[in-house]
């Protein structure tokens, strides 16, 4: 007798076509039949060990969020309720060109400083890999939900090359390709990179599209955080498509909106330019969160001379007092390149975290609103936080439009990211909320998205792109990552006050036919694993 049987389920089973009922039957980790309610008329229904009465609910693929940033998270919480309660049965890490893979002891200790606000520094973690088949080797002693993960391009580059801003030797270049090559062989899906983040942002496209080339080789996917998402977005993305063609590998553009004063309005003109590409034969995908701000870390903001060389010696410029005047000229009149060329607005900038607990109270306030209270100016402020807490702060930038992020997310190569940060008091929502504010806001309260578009928005196109030959879609073989949810109900429990509330409305989450959400809490099933694509040269 099979392991158990889902009755009465809508199933909306990813591929867009319209919802049926049916009893899903589970074995073994898959599922092993669908009998839909015409099928099943004057016929037995299939039986099981266990029976779940799914009456009211939608079954659905497992979402899949493809840019997460639990690299860590993963390793340090067993619960993780963040993604496991929001229905994320697969993650996709090494997001944005910077993560703890590919490194030496040298560079994870660089990269850990950079990225603390992001993941936190990791004295709680063991630290006992140093390649990406290390890495994922330990996320396969257990975890909360399955990941995936992309070589970043700024680790490698950190690793060979430094955080200076150089051209890459010939003999530097054949290192890089060697170790993209090796993470690709090792499971990894693909290449990321951080084109506003040091050391990555010193990559010319020559060298990035040498990458690429190994990448398209391996069968991988690129995933880039491009050179600017306001002054010049469109040219920037202009230039990873053709980045992205030259070296006939597939693209998938990280968090792709349009933000800043600038572009309001304009989401339009980059969809034009993704549908010529599209149009003339390119493989693009794209992700994106639904809400208007962003987040990073305060660091990012700055120039990039002045990120060179690596935190400490960026530390050391904020406490020069003639370079720290240097860098606030940059980032107040001129723009900086790590705030997208667009002059900084300090009341858009709210501390979302710290590392230091003397400076908590800064949390939950913009630079501006902090500085008004501390008698002096905004840039005063963000310098002692820079270095008093180290470059660790993390931020929530308010600078997007509702426009432009309803007009992306209808597009037939949209999938769902959370660009989750789960570090600080106050995170971004959208890392414990994303897709249930899908499902919740834009589907039932908006209809921007029908139920059926949504979810496979949310599953089968991001298995498509990473090449997952079982997962995505609600058919008979495939994995039993699984979610039920009642949508009438759904709704992301996170607000900008209370960020990390869990959402409401999705009762069960199953992966590899195991409850790792049952009845609204979290078991303590630690059923996922690391997702490695097989390598095949083209």
């Amino acid at each position: 007798m099979e392991d158990l049987v889902i009755r009465d389920a809508d199933v909306v089973d990813g591929s867009g076509e319209p919802s049926y009922r049916a009893d899903v039957v589970v074995d073994d980790g898959r599922i092993v039949s669908i009998v839909k309610e015409a099928a099943a008329a004057g016929c037995q229904r299939p039986r099981a060990m266990r029976e779940l009465n799914a009456d009211g609910l939608v079954l659905s693929p497992g979402f899949i969020d493809m840019h997460a940033h639990s690299d860590l998270a993963l390793l340090r919480d067993p619960d993780h309720s963040a993604k496991a309660a929001q229905g994320v049965t697969l993650e996709v890490l090494g997001q944005d060109g910077l993560s703890y893979a590919p490194v030496d002891d040298r560079t994870l200790e660089e990269v850990r400083r950079a990225i603390t606000g992001w993941n936190g520094h990791g004295d709680d973690i063991d630290f006992d890999w140093r390649s990406v088949g290390e890495y994922l080797d330990r996320l396969d002693r257990g975890i909360a939900v399955n990941a995936a993960y992309l070589i970043p391009q700024g680790t490698v580059r950190a690793l060979v090359v430094g955080w200076e801003d150089r051209e890459a030797t010939p003999a530097e270049l054949d290192r890089m390709r060697r170790l993209v090559a090796e993470g690709l062989e090792q499971g990894a899906m693909g290449l990321s990179s951080g084109l506003t983040y040091t050391p990555g942002m010193y990559a010319e496209d020559a060298e990035l599209t040498e990458l690429c080339r190994v990448v398209a080789e391996y069968g991988g996917y690129y995933c880039p955080h491009h050179r600017s998402y306001g002054a010049g977005a469109l040219e920037a993305y202009a230039e990873m498509v053709v980045l992205a063609r030259e070296a006939d590998c597939p693209l998938h553009l990280a968090h792709a909106t349009m933000n800043f004063g600038v572009n309001k309005g304009r989401a339009p003109e980059l969809l034009a330019l993704l549908d010529e590409a599209l149009a003339s034969g390119a493989d693009i995908t794209l992700d994106t969160y639904p809400y208007t701000p962003g987040s990073t870390t305060l660091a990012a903001m700055l120039p990039s001379w002045a990120n060179e060389g690596g935190p400490e010696a960026a530390l050391a410029r904020l406490a020069d007092d003639a370079t720290a005047e240097r860098i606030r000229h940059h980032l107040e009149n001129i723009g900086s390149d790590g705030c997208h060329g667009v002059p900084i607005e300090w009341d858009t900038i709210e501390i979302s975290g710290v590392a230091d607990p003397a400076l908590a109270d800064f949390a939950g306030h913009t630079v501006e609103e902090s500085a008004r209270r501390r008698g002096e100016p905004p840039w005063t402020t963000a310098r002692h936080l820079l270095l008093t807490d180290r470059l660790a702060p993390s931020i929530l930038q308010h600078v997007g439009h509702e426009e432009n992020v309803r007009t992306i997310m209808r597009h037939p190569v949209h999938t769902g990211g959370s660009d989750g940060i789960l570090q600080g008091a106050k995170p971004h929502p959208r890392a414990y909320g994303t897709f249930p504010h899908y499902l919740g806001h834009y589907v039932r309260e908006l209809g921007v998205l029908s139920l059926e578009e949504c979810v496979a928005h949310l599953t089968a196109r991001p298995a498509a792109r990473l090449r997952l030959p079982d997962r995505g879609l609600v058919r008979e073989g495939y994995r039993a990552d699984v979610v039920l949810f009642d949508p009438q109900t759904v709704a992301a429990g996170s607000t900008f006050e209370e960020p990390r509330k869990l959402p409401t409305g999705i009762p069960h989450v199953l992966i590899d036919g195991r409850f790792v959400i049952e009845n609204g809490r979290r078991t303590d099933e630690l059923a996922g694993r690391s997702i490695r694509r097989t390598p095949q040269l083209t």
